[in-house]
């Protein structure tokens, strides 16, 4: 037999980021690559799956989600924005994390030939995404320092074969959060060009701009009725291993999605399903002392990060820092440094390449992740004060 694989998956690679995190593990080296918590969950969502596994609910549940959990979805989005009405009969899919809802709805809105918009730097997955669905990522720069966008850039790059945009905000790798204005020009394109926006909002409560700062794509006019919101559980409740996500979409699209969905994966963990509907009903005060806790990480990471000899430009959302690293690699070899930074530092990165097309627009970058402890950002902080 003639080894033969799809021709999708030969034209990329594994997950640098999650590559990282086995290369740190192998070498005893601080984790500040992948985005995954190193302290626990809420008590309360650990005392709710508990519950949840006691009860038996152990079986197969509702393919597109639990009534429990996407009516507690809806009210607690309605909650956070007011005006936002969410129908949780037809305009919700719960899925096995923010990872299966963004791929399903590629999978279940895109053709083959269709054009996708991404801003770059970008999260790694989206550009497999779109080739599963045997779309074509089209990709729009971010600029530094402070990761602008080129209006004019961003309006070339629509064409009459775009059928969709994806936005992530609050933004990794980067920390920007989209403005009213940056949103209100995607509604503008997205109207005339008949465009849909897929929006991955799983950082929607982590950013540091306050009360409004954080302003979701499917409440700005013009994008109501084309918008897949994409969160999960992850990043707001500290459980990333729990691998349950949802969308919201208009009907006609959540339809589509939950076909998809139903046999991509089925359903999403039964008894998880029942702790999101406490995770959801957890007090606003949650969200602020979220925020804040995130703030006091990012202002004992950043500032350090600065001292020590990285360019970087202190995050207002997400809970990652993308730093510039001259100083220390002229070469621009971002994946030779970042294998540096495990093996003799001791601190594991994500090389910035990963987040390009093309490798050598990240090569002079890395990217830190401070979902930590005090303790954890500390240990890496004095590792890294050993760079010559």
């Amino acid at each position: 037999m003639i080894p033969r694989i799809s021709s999708k998956v030969a034209s990329f690679t594994e997950s640098v980021i999650r590559e990282m995190t086995r290369e740190a593990d192998a070498h005893g080296a601080v984790n500040l690559s992948q985005g995954l918590p190193d302290f626990p969950c809420p008590p309360e969502l650990k005392r709710a799956v508990a519950d949840a596994v006691n009860a038996d609910l152990n079986q197969y549940p509702t393919t597109f989600g639990e009534a429990a959990l996407r009516e507690a979805i809806a009210v607690k989005t309605e909650a956070a924005y007011p005006g936002w009405k969410v129908d949780a009969e037809t305009e919700l899919c719960v899925t096995c994390g923010a990872t299966e809802a963004m791929v399903a709805t590629m999978l279940a809105l895109l053709e083959p030939g269709d054009e996708v918009i991404m801003f770059e730097p970008r999260y790694e997955n989206y550009g497999p995404d779109a080739i599963f669905a045997g779309a074509k990522p089209v990709f729009v720069p971010l600029h530094r320092p402070e990761w602008t966008i080129d209006e004019a850039e961003l309006r070339a790059a629509f064409t009459d074969r775009t059928r969709a945009i994806v936005v992530n905000t609050p933004h990794n790798p980067t920390g920007k959060v989209f403005s009213a204005e940056e949103l209100a020009l995607i509604a503008e394109l997205c109207q005339r060009h008949d465009v849909l926006c897929f929006t991955d909002e799983i950082y929607e409560h982590i950013h540091f701009l306050g009360e409004g700062g954080h302003i979701p794509p499917a409440t700005v006019p013009g994008l109501e009725d084309r918008t897949v919101t994409i969160n999960s559980l992850s990043k707001t409740y500290a459980v990333t291993g729990w691998r349950v996500g949802w969308t919201i979409a208009p009907a006609w699209a959540t339809k589509a999605i939950r076909t998809v969905h139903d046999f991509l994966t089925v359903g999403a963990p039964t008894p998880l399903q029942a702790a999101g509907v406490t995770a959801m009903q957890l007090p606003r005060g949650y969200y602020t002392e979220l925020a804040e806790h995130y703030r006091r990480l990012r202002d004992l990471l950043c500032p350090a990060l600065a001292d020590i000899g990285f360019e970087l430009r202190v995050p207002d959302g997400a809970y990652y820092v993308l730093c510039g690293t001259g100083k220390f690699d002229p070469a621009k070899d971002d994946v030779a440094f970042a294998r540096k930074l495990i093996t003799e530092i001791g601190v594991a990165t994500v090389p910035g390449s990963s987040f390009y097309a093309e490798p050598a627009k990240g090569g002079d970058l890395v990217r830190f992740a401070f979902p930590k402890r005090e303790e954890t950002l500390r240990a890496a902080i004095e590792r890294l004060g050993t760079l010559g």
